[in-house]
């Protein structure tokens, strides 16, 4: 006969805040003194009360929902009083059935605290938030920026200037130099395609033909207001390049003398040696895995930092991540293998990393070609997402750089699984494979 298991109190001094934009309100054990529960107001003088109220109740330990931004505050201000915080995520603490209510959240909260039910979401340390919080600035900066590309280009369009057929490359050094001096005042189509650099494609008369438009006020108005807003743009992101280089100097452990120096710089990445910089980080180059650019190891890192020590294994890793198939099975059936979806920052990267493989010559570039031809692209892209993500763990935990072996040896690889499995299977039925030449 089974043996029924008892809920235990793991945590007896644990307490549930239930955050909101203009209030929080606070649950603690109701074997304290006085009232459990109360309101606290959202100032941080409010917030200082919170906590000098959990320390009198004796409280070492504090969940709370991850409710926007407004967490956040709340968050490092305990964290520095000295009590343990944990995030919890929304789907895991839902009510049960009934009324819903801001104190029977905070409640419930602290009776799943208390229970060991709840575990904390994944948080970097402190020095690697700060790293994060200005990188996802700068990538808000380039969207924006973009942004500001896509009104040139219209405006261009609307005057029927046709630079885009002509030029790869919009806001390029010729792009740039034909568009600064339309907004100058040139109308000259011939004079506007002599300031186009070396290198293009398209001949001097193709790119006058295309320059021939009906160069109205308002889209010149519009064109110049747009490139104002281009230059405000990169002017901001070499402040965020070079906090970012601060910070990372800050952050150097290790030396990377060594490093070869890269000559390919990637389209985007901040103006100062940012590859160097991050092998000072971690101490290996984590760009040697096909797929990964400067920009993306940036990426990941500023959202996870070095330490993965929080991980137990990479199989956790890869779970966290979300790029492992699922596993929903009932009555030893697997039922579905579907991943679903997760808005991870580090997730996306690896995922555009993947699709950066699609015409490499290396390893990881013939794999995601074969996972197409098996299936499609989606599962292509997860599947060398999880790859990467493997082979990011493993060079961060044992400090080694990766090799790549090359396509030609992948492709021998997996022609020596395939007849180890097609002899296998040939030997359960009683037959054995002879090869075409020896017959």
């Amino acid at each position: 006969m089974a043996v029924r298991r008892r809920l235990e109190v793991t945590y007896p001094n644990a307490a549930g805040i239930d955050v909101g934009g203009s209030a929080h309100y606070v649950a603690v054990p109701a074997d304290r003194e006085g009232e459990t529960v109360r309101k606290f107001g959202v100032c941080t003088a409010d917030v200082e009360q919170l906590a000098d109220w959990l320390i009198a109740c004796g409280v070492d330990m504090v969940a709370m929902e991850s409710t926007g931004v407004y967490w956040i505050p709340v968050y490092e201000l305990l964290e520095r009083r000295g009590l343990r915080v944990l995030l919890v995520n929304a789907r895991q603490v839902k009510n049960v059935a009934g009324r819903k209510s801001d104190v029977l959240d905070c409640q419930w909260l602290q009776q799943l605290m208390s229970f060991g039910l709840l575990r904390g979401a994944f948080r970097p340390q402190d020095e690697v938030c700060v790293v994060r919080a200005v990188v996802r600035h700068r990538g808000t900066l380039t969207k924006e920026q973009a942004q500001q590309v896509q009104r040139m280009q219209k405006a261009l369009v609307q005057m029927n200037l046709q630079l885009s057929e002509v030029l790869s490359d919009v806001v390029g050094a010729s792009g740039q130099a034909i568009i600064r001096a339309i907004v100058g005042g040139e109308r000259d189509a011939h004079k506007l395609a002599a300031l186009c650099r070396r290198g293009i494609k398209a001949s001097p008369a193709q790119v006058a033909r295309a320059l021939q438009g009906n160069w109205r006020e308002e889209h010149v108005f519009v064109l110049s207001q747009a490139l104002a807003l281009y230059d405000a743009y990169a002017q901001q992101l070499c402040a965020c390049d070079a906090k970012i280089e601060q910070l990372l100097a800050g952050l150097a452990r290790f030396d990377a003398s060594h490093a070869k120096a890269r000559t390919k710089v990637s389209k985007g990445a901040p103006k100062f040696d940012l590859h160097r910089a991050l092998i000072r980080w971690c101490g290996v180059d984590l760009t040697r895995i096909d797929g990964l650019q400067v920009t993306t190891v940036l990426k990941i890192l500023a959202e996870i930092g070095t330490d993965v020590s929080r991980f137990k294994s990479v199989k956790h890793f890869c779970s966290w991540l979300n790029v492992c198939p699922g596993t929903k099975i009932s009555g030893d059936k697997r039922l579905s293998g579907r991943i679903r979806p997760c808005p991870n920052r580090v997730k996306q990267a690896f995922k555009m990393a993947a699709m950066s493989l699609a015409h490499s010559h290396s390893g990881l570039g013939a794999y995601y070609r074969r996972m197409c031809a098996r299936k499609d692209k989606a599962h292509a892209n997860a599947a060398t997402a999880h790859k990467l993500a493997r082979l990011f763990y493993f060079m961060l935990t044992r400090g080694e750089d990766y090799v790549d072996r090359g396509e030609a040896e992948f492709h021998k690889r997996h022609r020596e699984r395939t007849l180890s499995s097609l002899k296998r299977r040939a030997a359960e039925l009683g037959m054995q494979l002879i090869p075409q030449t020896a017959a």
